[in-house]
């Protein structure tokens, strides 16, 4: 479960309520971490039991956010050594919008960030996981929209430690992608799952598993039958969800994530 599913809890409400539910990992947000106390947080995890299967975010290295490439790279290197003394399974990498440069320089440093930030990541045994994002995020988040973007930075990189984020919300629309999960599986670092209402109302509508459109079922089966290692993890961005009962939401979640694997 991702923390952001469970949006106005605190961290160490979501640390209990999820071992309380049965779960055997948290994907962590940093702003929760933080502002528990990092060192905290980290004492917290390790004696939770708790896998931490995604930390996020770090990036903003096209200056979308108004921050420098290199205040950026120093986050980024923070976050890397964060995610080291969590175990995490990856920390999750956002480029940033395009902010007015072309196509090709925003590619330049999102590339040479990756780059730089490689060695250390492997030193922390902690992949780094470039996500692309449906086109309705490109202003705000970042300019990777596809799976093909994303693979030409990896392939830019070369480098073992640079891997992918699969976001089913933002990737589900892609061209013959149960053919292609196979071929790129090795590469995906985390599969992150909800599922999406037609037509969106807002950047912050998905909706819970087996409530939309998204033939998860087929997606989580080419996964599980491929060389994929990681964690599936639950992260729903959605108004109607961050006000509803939590308690009751974990149990649903743990329903749904269920029927994903027996059908």
């Amino acid at each position: 479960m991702n923390e952001m599913t469970t949006y106005r809890w605190s961290f160490l409400e979501d640390v209990s309520a999820y071992q309380d539910a049965g779960l055997n990992a948290i994907g962590i947000w940093r702003p929760k971490l933080v502002e528990f106390g990092e060192e905290r947080g980290i004492e917290l995890i390790r004696d939770s039991g708790l896998a931490v299967s995604s930390l996020s975010w770090a990036g903003g290295f096209t200056g979308s956010n108004e921050h420098s490439f290199l205040e950026a790279l120093d986050d980024a290197r923070d976050a890397v050594r964060v995610g080291g003394a969590l175990n995490a399974e990856c920390l999750v990498i956002i480029s940033g919008s395009r902010a007015g440069h072309t196509v090709n320089h925003s590619r330049r440093l999102l590339v040479d960030a990756l780059r730089s930030l490689g060695d250390l990541a492997a030193e922390h045994q902690l992949p780094l996981a470039v996500q692309p994002m449906h086109s309705m995020f490109t202003r705000e988040w970042t300019f990777l929209t596809t799976i093909d973007q994303t693979l030409d930075v990896l392939d830019r990189c070369d480098h073992e430690y640079v891997q992918l984020a699969f976001d089913v919300y933002h990737l589900w629309q892609e061209p013959r992608l149960l053919e292609r999960i196979p071929q790129i599986a090795s590469r995906v670092a985390v599969v992150q799952l909800s599922d999406w209402s037609n037509p969106p109302r807002s950047e912050n509508d998905r909706c819970l598993p087996g409530d939309g459109e998204i033939p998860l079922n087929e997606i989580v089966t080419a996964f599980a039958e491929s060389d994929y290692e990681g964690h599936f993890e639950l992260e729903v961005w959605s108004q109607k969800i961050w006000n509803s009962d939590y308690q009751k939401l974990l149990a649903t979640c743990r329903s749904r994530f269920g029927d994903l694997f027996c059908r």
